[in-house]
C-alpha cells in the first residue's frame, strides 16, 4: 500500500471514510476512495455479527490541506449538522418493513411471550416500538442494549435496499424518559458550574445523548459545552464561557 494511503474502518461506508479523513486531516475531495469491504455484502443470517466496513483512502498528488485542519473535528459540528434526507421509495419501505417484522417476530419469541411490537412507516424509514413486561431486558444499562438492537434492525432493514433507510427504535418509552433525565441533568450541572466556577466532565454517553446535553445548554449565556475523548467513551464537558 502506498505510504500516502491508509485503511480505515467504520460501521458504515460514510463512517469509515470520515474516520480516515480525520486521520489524514484532509477534506474528501483530496483523496481517492476505494471500498474494501462493503456493508451491503451481508446475509440475513450474518446480521448479528459486528458490522465493519473497510475503505482505503489515498491522498491525491495535488492535495491541499484545509486551513487549521490539523485540529480535531468539532463534535458539535457533526452532531448538530442535519443531513439532507431523501425520501425512500415505497418499494424499499415495504421490503424493510417485511424483513424487520420477520426478524422481530423470531427474535422476540426468544425473549418472552408478553412482548409486542409495532412499526410505523414514514417517508424516511421505520419507527419501531417494543412494549411488554419482559421488554426491559432489551434496554440495558443506559440504553446500550437498545442502541445495539437498533443497529441490528437497521442492518436488517437495509440489507435489500439501495437507499439508506432510517430506523428508530424505542422500548417502553425509554428514549423520552431518558431525554427528560438528561435535560434535567444538564441544567443541574450548569448551575453547579456557575456556582463553583469549575468545569464538570460527564460520564461517557451515546452521540444521541450528548446531543441532548448540547441542545439543552446551547442558549445559556453563562456556560458552554464541548465533547472530548474517543468513541465509545466520548464525554460532554460543561464549563464557564
Amino acid at each position: 500500500m502506498p505510504k500516502d494511503s491508509i485503511i480505515s474502518e467504520g460501521k458504515t461506508t460514510n463512517e469509515a471514510i470520515e474516520n480516515g479523513l480525520k486521520i489524514l486531516k484532509v477534506s474528501k475531495n483530496n483523496v481517492n476512495i476505494k471500498i474494501l469491504e462493503n456493508e451491503e455484502k451481508r446475509s440475513f443470517f450474518s446480521i448479528l455479527a459486528p458490522r465493519v466496513v473497510k475503505v482505503e483512502l489515498t491522498l491525491k498528488e495535488n492535495h491541499e490541506n484545509l486551513p487549521n485542519h490539523k485540529e480535531p473535528f468539532k463534535e458539535e459540528r457533526s452532531e448538530t449538522h442535519k443531513k439532507e434526507m431523501v425520501p425512500i421509495s415505497t418499494e424499499n419501505i415495504e421490503k424493510a418493513e417485511t424483513d424487520t417484522k420477520r426478524f422481530l417476530e423470531e427474535f422476540l419469541k426468544q425473549i418472552g411471550q408478553e412482548i409486542t411490537f409495532s412499526i410505523k412507516k414514514d417517508d424516511l424509514g421505520l419507527e419501531i416500538t417494543i412494549n411488554g413486561k419482559e421488554s426491559g431486558i432489551l434496554i440495558g444499562y443506559r440504553g446500550e442494549t437498545l442502541y445495539a438492537l437498533q443497529s441490528i434492525l437497521s442492518a436488517v432493514a437495509n440489507k435489500n435496499s439501495n437507499q439508506k433507510i432510517r430506523i428508530l427504535l424505542d422500548i417502553e418509552n425509554y428514549k423520552q424518559k431518558r431525554e427528560k433525565t438528561l435535560q434535567d441533568l444538564a441544567i443541574k450541572v450548569a448551575k453547579t458550574v456557575e456556582r463553583t466556577k469549575k468545569r464538570v466532565i460527564l460520564e461517557p454517553m451515546q452521540a444521541y445523548e450528548r446531543k441532548i446535553i448540547h441542545a439543552a445548554l446551547q442558549n445559556s449565556s453563562k456556560v458552554k459545552t464541548e465533547s472530548i475523548g474517543e468513541e465509545p467513551r466520548r464525554r460532554v464537558v460543561i464549563s464557564l464561557k
